[in-house]
């Protein structure tokens, strides 16, 4: 008796895993359906999927799930680079599918996925997901979506879509490889640019032979000698480099624009042209001064020249200082000598 009893439980048991198997092989091949579907390979999710293939699947799952919580709303705000992430975040879907599409361990193992706030809000709800960009990996064993996903963290978005590939392989230990970065220019463009400079080659060899080109005139290279010292001293690079916006919108009055922030781990756009500005009228009294003024005759004129320009100097390096102290919280002064005392 006992012997037939252990003999149904065995079947019901393996009947049991077969069913769960079959269960979660077609959960895959569905999600391996909607991301050959899907542009770059990622999967378009609302409530009714997310309960499909997370909430009412049984753990451990298959497969993970990558997903990026956006929300169209949001677009307009700079600030957030929702769009430019959500483009990263595509490149580093299609470059993981392209680079294991021959590896049979990593297929059907992670899909990229994103959710819209406004189709899908109950599912926000079920991930508590309050503020953006957000980007959650919910790996095979999760339970809850909110206590058991992992979050990628902001500091983590620096490196856009290199940070969320090292993000990718450190949490599911799979390879994601080379990140596949479009072509600034395509085929058609590159033999359209090719065609035009060939074209203008012989006119361009007869102005540089003739002396009569922009890199001849003086004025050109004062200008861009200018222009070039704006932009070192400006922080223009930094500015471009982590794509910091010229302004927010101040947390206090959405109304109020604000151009200098306080605390010295951000830097507005606006902060560095004005003390590039500053800078800039620095370093063109200087070269007034050592250039223009030593041909002047008269005395008097270089004498209240130099006076105006160092007093004017003293004004825009002073505002400088202030503007770090500020930020900073750190003071830089004026000392006497210890030997003067």
């Amino acid at each position: 008796m006992n012997h037939l009893i252990l003999y149904f439980a065995a079947i019901i048991i393996l009947l049991v895993s077969l069913s769960t198997s079959d269960s979660n092989s077609d959960l895959v091949s569905e999600l391996l359906n909607l991301q050959s579907q899907s542009e770059a390979g990622v999967i378009h999710l609302n409530d009714q999927l997310v309960s499909r293939f997370l909430t009412s699947t049984k753990t451990p799952r298959p497969y993970s799930i990558l997903i990026f919580f956006d929300a169209h709303q949001l677009h307009n705000k700079p600030e957030l680079h929702l769009q430019e992430l959500r483009n990263e975040f595509s490149l580093v879907a299609s470059s993981f599918i392209a680079n294991n599409v021959d590896n049979p361990s990593s297929r059907g193992k992670l899909f990229f996925c994103y959710l819209e706030f406004k189709e899908s809000q109950s599912s926000f709800a079920l991930f508590a997901v309050n503020s953006l960009p957000h980007i959650r990996l919910v790996g095979p064993d999760a339970k809850s979506l909110k206590d058991d996903s992992v979050q990628m963290e902001q500091g983590d978005f620096a490196r856009m879509a290199e940070s969320m590939a090292d993000f990718v392989q450190s949490r599911t230990k799979l390879t994601v490889g080379p990140i596949h970065h479009p072509p600034l220019l395509s085929k058609k463009q590159i033999g359209l640019i090719v065609v035009v400079i060939l074209i203008w080659i012989p006119f361009m060899a007869k102005k540089i032979f003739a002396g009569e080109t922009l890199l001849h005139d003086r004025k050109i290279w004062l200008l861009g000698s200018v222009f070039v010292y704006f932009f070192s001293v400006s922080g223009a690079m930094h500015n471009i480099i982590r794509k910091m916006p010229m302004f927010l919108a101040d947390r206090n009055d959405p109304n109020k624009l604000v151009f200098f922030y306080q605390g010295s781990g951000m830097q507005l756009g606006a902060e560095g042209f004005a003390v590039g500005f500053l800078y800039t009228i620095v370093g063109l009294l200087l070269a007034l001064m050592t250039h223009g003024l030593v041909r002047v005759k008269s005395v008097s004129i270089q004498r209240w020249v130099m006076i105006v320009s160092l007093l004017i100097s003293f004004w825009a390096v002073n505002k400088v200082i202030y503007l770090d102290n500020w930020k900073t919280g750190y003071g830089v002064h004026g000392f006497w000598p210890s030997s003067w005392n």
